[in-house]
C-alpha cells in the first residue's frame, strides 16, 4: 500500500517503512505525527481526495532534525562594485512512515 503525502509545501509518494526528508516539523526523535493525505492506493484500488481523502492517515515517526547541505546565493550587478555572498542551510526532519491506513 501506498500513499501521496503533503508536508511543507510538496507532496511525496510513501509506503510503509519508508524514511523521508520534508522541511522542518516541530518534534523531537521519537515524536508521531499525522500527516495530510492526498492520494492512497494499494495497486489496484486507487483513491485521490478532494483535496484530501477522507479518513484516511499516515502515521509518521521522527527520527532526526538535521540541516541541508550549505547553498550559496552569490549576486552581482556588474560594472557597479555590487557583489553579496550568502549561504542558507535548512532545517529537515527525517520521517519514517510507520502506517498506512485507508478510511
Amino acid at each position: 500500500m501506498y500513499a501521496v503525502i503533503k508536508t511543507g509545501g510538496k507532496q511525496y509518494k510513501v509506503a510503509t517503512n519508508d524514511v523521508i526528508l520534508v522541511e522542518k516539523i516541530d518534534g523531537e526523535a521519537g515524536a508521531t505525527v499525522n500527516l495530510e493525505v492526498l492520494m492512497i492506493g494499494d495497486g489496484a484500488n486507487v483513491t485521490i481526495g478532494q483535496p484530501l481523502v477522507a479518513g484516511a492517515t499516515v502515521a509518521a515517526e521522527i527520527v532526526d532534525q538535521e540541516k541541508a547541505d550549505k547553498v550559496i546565493i552569490f549576486k552581482k550587478h556588474r560594472r557597479h562594485n555590487y557583489r553579496r555572498k550568502r549561504g542558507h542551510r535548512q532545517k529537515l526532519t527525517a520521517l519514517k512512515i510507520t502506517n498506512i491506513a485507508a478510511a
